[in-house]
């Protein structure tokens, strides 16, 4: 994949934030060449406009909100993560409200969405951000770390005392020089432990939660009626999430992200210390298809 991608037509929905617990409209829109993916607030009385970067994510709790202009918009990392897994550089995303909307609580939703739209390849090179040398962040046991990788592999373990998360689904490599993101990654809910609720919902979060949103679990089990999509849809989500939250880095990424118990936070401190070295990568194109990484070459384009 050599050049920058946006959607063919415009496109949008209505959904149900996960926190607010209010219903959503979102436009998505193409953007010219170089423009990235912004994010506008076209509810209010001062329509904002918010860059998806890093350094505009402000509070993380429990999902991504970018912040700027005076306005925030929150839990971003399910469309970003469909983004990043379908290539597409810029974009104009329009909500009306503070929050996207959730939908089943995986990305697979925005996927097709994205895919309806139709995808198309602008007049110009893609610029990827390939990682030179070794970035790690830590937060007491949780840690997680950029290393050079000829290609985008993540490798994520989880740790939570429950009975449900047994030894043999607790970790994931997803190397997407094999695995495709549609099939393997953009289908994993989100999930949440039903003793958490009320302090959640205390807190004014995940006030739109429930079994059509979320995996819940009770002290013993799965309560979703129809069971988990993968196996080890959990780790599967979290690796969701970090593609997500790494795509705010502004550019597709090449190396290895390999992490223990991370979160939004900590994917966040992630890509502001690479991005504050920057001794630690580069920003390169490729004039020849045959030279990208096998990892980038897993996309459907729409006729032009």
């Amino acid at each position: 994949m050599l050049r920058q991608r946006t959607l063919y037509k415009p496109t949008r929905t209505t959904g149900v934030g996960l926190h607010t617990g209010a219903r959503v409209e979102m436009a998505l829109r193409p953007a010219p060449v170089d423009a990235g993916i912004v994010f506008h607030r076209t509810d209010l009385a001062r329509p904002a406009d918010i860059p998806a970067i890093a350094t505009n994510v402000g509070d993380t709790r429990l999902s991504s909100t970018l912040t700027a202009d005076g306005a925030s918009i929150s839990t971003v990392e399910h469309l970003m993560s469909a983004l990043a897994g379908l290539g597409i550089d810029n974009l104009h995303v329009d909500v009306a409200g503070p929050e996207l909307p959730i939908m089943d609580g995986s990305a697979g939703p925005f996927v097709f969405l994205l895919q309806s739209a139709g995808i198309v390849e602008q007049n110009a090179l893609k610029r990827y951000l390939r990682v030179t040398s070794t970035v790690e962040v830590s937060d007491g046991d949780k840690w997680a770390r950029f290393e050079p990788f000829f290609g985008f592999r993540l490798d994520f373990t989880i740790d939570f005392p429950h009975p449900v998360f047994g030894s043999e689904n607790r970790s994931v490599v997803v190397d997407f020089a094999v695995d495709s993101y549609a099939k393997e990654v953009s289908r994993a809910r989100t999930f949440g432990f039903m003793q958490d609720v009320e302090a959640m919902r205390a807190a004014g979060l995940g006030l739109g939660g429930s079994l059509q949103n979320a995996v819940v679990l009770d002290e013993f089990k799965v309560l979703n009626s129809e069971g988990l999509r993968y196996d080890n849809e959990f780790v599967r989500h979290k690796v969701l999430d970090a593609i997500g939250d790494l795509y705010l880095l502004g550019r597709p990424l090449i190396g290895q992200y390999t992490a223990y118990k991370s979160g939004h936070a900590l994917n966040n401190r992630l890509a502001r210390a690479l991005l504050a070295r920057p001794d630690t990568f580069e920003i390169i194109t490729f004039a020849d298809e045959k030279t990208v990484p096998t990892a980038f070459h897993d996309w459907t384009l729409k006729p032009a």
